[in-house]
């Protein structure tokens, strides 16, 4: 294990300080949305540098005008990414090559900021198809933009599909799928006396804004329940298809063509078989899931229980304590970092910086080992044969992947890191609160 403090260096120069940026290979290097191409985390990339720091092999360095969540998108030379800067709320555009700004739009205003270290206005992750690029805000604003940075549209979903009401601002990541663009807006009124509550499953027709359909997902989630800061995400398997729409105390599939509810699995508050604990009126979910062919890996909240179900024939209608498409249940749950899946192995990032590794078909526990003890936000990214993810304070942790344990190193940027990790073209981006990174072998 190694972990090495750096000294404090001034600020880097988008290209200077005897930082050469590599040359680049345009043509498909792409990580299209948050969580890359198949929505798994996982990248192909296979020459990623051993070992680097604030300084060692990197590539450029690009300060950004505020501290955001949002993991940035790739399409050939260009990096999209969200930001505040100040109370505005802007989009950008990044070169690539050696991180110049190739241009900055300011898409709203009324930035929030929520408790200490939880994110802003700008949590919510871009997208692009390398012809536009979609931003999405915790205010509720959504916006088209060509890549070049002309507006296509702009609306507050809000408007449309009922005020958001939701303590932290609606942080949900839209998926980016063919011509279509889906949203879930779970949120409702933290009261025990009032009942209302909205929960929305929406297409939109990506080069136009305009409303293909919404479903009103019923619940009785109540109080803090009522909201949802989870992202959709879509399964495929080659004969299934459907979104995956996550919170107010269920999970639920729904048809791409008109969006109705294929399935539902419920009784995530307890108390049940599935969680004994007593039902929890701040059971809020953070984390999405995580989805491979034949899965769907489900975290909950808090001190709730992390389920594994089966995509089988029996997942469909209520499902809710149907124990033919539970895999296994484990007694605790990451409460923001998304579950990783890859190679018949399941990882799973806590809060406190601990990494559980389990079996994929068993649930059986390979390992629970602590790496940098700090808040972790971040959801973990593969590549190369290791994970990345980093921490509130400022480190980022590289471990070996597979089913033994081993830190390779914790690298401290000394700037907040809530954002996921990225990679293409042989090359680790990393977005802090203060930067853009771009890390690997200068060419």
């Amino acid at each position: 294990m190694t972990r090495s403090r750096l000294f404090s260096v001034c600020a880097l120069a988008v290209v200077g300080c005897g930082l050469q940026a590599g040359s680049v290979s345009a043509e498909n290097a792409r990580w299209p949305q948050w969580r890359g191409v198949a929505g798994d985390g996982i990248a192909s990339e296979q020459s990623l540098p051993e070992h680097w720091s604030k300084s060692e092999n990197v590539l450029w360095r690009t300060p950004l005008p505020g501290r955001a969540g949002a993991t940035p998108c790739i399409w050939d030379d260009r990096i999209f990414l969200t930001s505040n800067e100040g109370d505005d709320l802007v989009l950008m555009c990044v070169a690539r090559a050696d991180g110049r700004v190739l241009w900055k739009k300011t898409v709203t205003s009324g930035n929030q900021d929520a408790r200490s270290g939880e994110g802003n206005s700008a949590s919510p992750s871009p997208s692009t198809d390398g012809e536009h690029v979609w931003a999405f805000f915790g205010t509720g604003i959504l916006a088209c933009y060509t890549c070049d940075g002309e507006e296509v549209w702009k609306f507050n979903v809000g408007d449309r599909f009922g005020k958001l009401d939701i303590q932290f601002g609606m942080t949900s990541t839209p998926v980016l799928d063919g011509d279509a663009v889906y949203l879930q807006l779970l949120h409702g009124p933290m009261r025990l006396d009032d009942q209302t509550r909205i929960g929305k499953v929406i297409r939109l027709e990506k080069n136009t804004g305009k409303t293909v359909w919404e479903f009103d997902r019923v619940t009785d989630a109540q109080f803090e329940c009522k909201h949802s800061y989870a992202s959709p995400f879509l399964y495929r398997d080659g004969t299934r298809e459907f979104l995956v729409v996550h919170g107010a105390d269920c999970i639920t599939g729904h048809a791409l063509d008109n969006g109705r509810e294929l399935w539902r699995f419920g009784g995530l508050n307890g108390p049940n078989d599935l969680n004994p604990k007593q039902h929890d009126g701040t059971f809020r979910f953070v984390a999405s899931p995580g989805i491979v062919p034949g899965t769907i890996v489900v975290p909950t909240a808090k001190a709730g229980p992390t389920v594994c179900l089966k995509v089988n024939d029996d997942l469909v209608g209520d499902c809710t304590g149907k124990t033919s498409v539970v895999r296994w249940v484990l007694p605790i749950t990451p409460d923001v970092s998304i579950p990783l899946v890859s190679e018949g192995l399941v990882y799973l990032l806590h809060k406190d910086g601990k990494l559980q590794c389990v079996e994929l078909e068993s649930g059986e526990e390979v390992y629970f080992e602590r790496t940098h003890t700090g808040q972790h936000r971040s959801s973990p990214l593969l590549a190369d044969g290791r994970l990345y993810f980093g921490s509130n304070d400022g480190w980022v942790s590289i471990v070996k992947a597979g089913p033994e344990f081993e830190l390779i190193e914790s690298v401290d940027l000394g700037e907040q890191v809530s954002s996921s990790p990225i990679a293409v073209d042989n090359t680790l981006y990393i977005r802090s609160g203060d930067a853009l990174y771009a890390i690997g072998q200068a060419k």
